[in-house]
């Protein structure tokens, strides 16, 4: 069932969101879950497998490939229709969680982390690609603040499910938990017509396209991923892999000019109204991704708060952002303008961040949550309205090619921004007290108990310098809100028919 564009049945629309969203929801949740779900069962993993040095690999190649992914499958599916293309993802998800819960050492879990990612990158693209290609603009609106919300949530609960799951059934049950799930996924799936793709006259797959990608793509996030630990020895091979994705990146555009069937069709993006909604959609990931990443370290260093405790202290950031999106969705809907929100949001979201980082040490934790509660409730009117701005400006011809742009931009904003918020905290603390940045390193490897060692007047100060920092990195995600606000007041495309 499809609705002309610009109609609006509440019947008709109801009846139609049930039959589409569940069947997009499920592996959207499942892919996002997967990118932090395993944040908390590292420790387990480490002490299982050993090779504590390399254990970090096992969220990094998740993330390299999901982020690689993303934009291959929006571009194959907008060639030969995106159903069967969620089949392969789904299977290929199904397929390496088994592979990760039997590996036998690190390498092997990361390997199979890595194949993980290229379902799950999938699972992303295609599902925000299908809501373009089933529903009319108009109502995308409704059901992107849902796939926004759901995403959000996913990212959020992933370290506490992880946490749970690794504590009563041991670190290898998160990937096993995901067999059931796509079974269920792939059974909602069935659900969604079949609807062929636009195979372009002289398709010929982009290889050498692809190749400069990934020699773009793969050194830049390891780089911005190395760059959060701060090690002046690990600066030359940092340098090196940016300069290596640089050079791919000239390549790749040099390419991409001359390409028949280019895997990312740069006419489309080179438009105002894409790429100003796709830096969007980074800054939305760079303040997003550091704040859920570093909130619970603060809470743990500056209030004591457990490890449990954290876990609830972050679920109103992803209720309130959800409410935003879903309210969001139901206004571009109903009204068809849809820059506007994020402009309004944006605007308010910014001093409410500003106003938490001066906050940080003189309210209680309870006026904070009130605080960073609200700013999540405005920043949530993001998302939605960046996959409708962009899906809607590249066409039908394009719509999986744009919504892995979308996906692509906010991955790569959540790299840069959580690499970012890192070094401002350590470059802060190295500045005023390098003894206070090596032991906030330990705090963030094993928690509050690293500063037990120290006399009372000295952990006063240590902490102290600790929030001041944390000023400082909080103060860097208004910043990113304020960039934002600047992208969606300055986009041209301000309603959708």
């Amino acid at each position: 069932m499809t609705l002309p564009s610009g109609s609006f049945d509440p019947a008709k629309t109801t009846s139609l969101f049930w039959s589409v969203y569940p069947s997009v929801m499920l592996p959207m949740y499942m892919a996002v879950q997967d990118q932090t779900i395993v944040a908390s069962a590292l420790p387990g993993i480490a002490a299982s497998l050993g090779d504590v040095e390399h254990v970090s690999w096992v969220v990094v190649a998740y993330l390299v490939a999901a982020t690689v992914a993303a934009p291959v499958y929006g571009y194959l599916g907008d060639v030969f229709g995106r159903r069967k293309l969620l089949f392969f993802a789904l299977g290929l998800f199904m397929a390496s969680s088994v592979m990760c819960s039997l590996a036998p050492d690190i390498a092997t879990l990361a390997a199979a982390r890595a194949l993980q990612g290229l379902g799950g990158g999938g699972l992303m693209a295609l599902s925000q690609a299908l809501i373009g290609e089933i529903v009319p603009p108009r109502m995308r609106g409704h059901y992107q603040g849902y796939l926004a919300t759901v995403a959000t949530v996913a990212a959020v609960l992933g370290p506490v499910v992880g946490g749970l799951m690794t504590q009563s059934f041991g670190w290898r049950s998160i990937f096993l938990f995901n067999a059931p799930m796509v079974a269920i996924a792939a059974l909602l799936v069935f659900r969604i017509p079949q609807k062929p793709g636009a195979r372009r006259e002289g398709f010929s797959f982009d290889a050498p396209g692809l190749a400069y990608f990934v020699c773009f793509i793969v050194p830049v996030l390891i780089a911005l991923e190395q760059a959060r630990r701060i090690d002046a020895g690990t600066a030359p091979f940092i340098v090196a892999l940016l300069a290596l994705g640089a050079a791919a990146l000239v390549l790749l555009l040099r390419r991409e000019k001359r390409a028949a069937s280019p895997l990312l069709p740069l006419d489309m993006l080179r438009q105002t109204a894409i790429w100003k909604a796709n830096c969007l959609g980074v800054c939305h990931g760079a303040a997003l991704t550091p704040l859920v990443a570093f909130l619970p370290i603060y809470f743990r260093v500056a209030h004591g708060a457990s490890a449990s405790e954290t876990g609830l202290l972050l679920l109103p950031i992803s209720v309130f952002i959800g409410l935003g999106s879903i309210l969001t969705g139901r206004l571009v809907t109903r009204t068809g303008w849809t820059m506007i929100w994020p402009t309004i949001g944006l605007a308010c979201a910014a001093p409410l961040f500003a106003l938490f980082a001066f906050s940080l040490t003189s309210l209680s934790l309870r006026n904070l949550m009130i605080i960073v509660s609200a700013a999540s409730f405005f920043i949530g009117s993001v998302m939605a309205v960046v996959q409708v701005t962009v899906q809607t400006e590249a066409g039908r011809k394009f719509i999986g090619s744009a919504a892995g742009s979308v996906q692509f931009s906010r991955t790569v904003g959540a790299a840069f921004g959580t690499a970012a918020m890192s070094s401002v905290l350590f470059a802060t603390l190295s500045a005023s007290d390098p003894e206070a940045a090596s032991l906030f390193a330990q705090v963030v490897d094993y928690g509050p108990r690293s500063l037990d060692g120290l006399d009372a007047a000295r952990r006063a100060v240590v902490e102290g310098e600790i929030a001041g920092a944390f000023r400082a990195a909080f103060l860097l995600v208004a910043g990113f809100v304020a960039m934002g606000f600047a992208l969606a007041a300055t986009n041209p495309s301000r309603r959708v028919k």
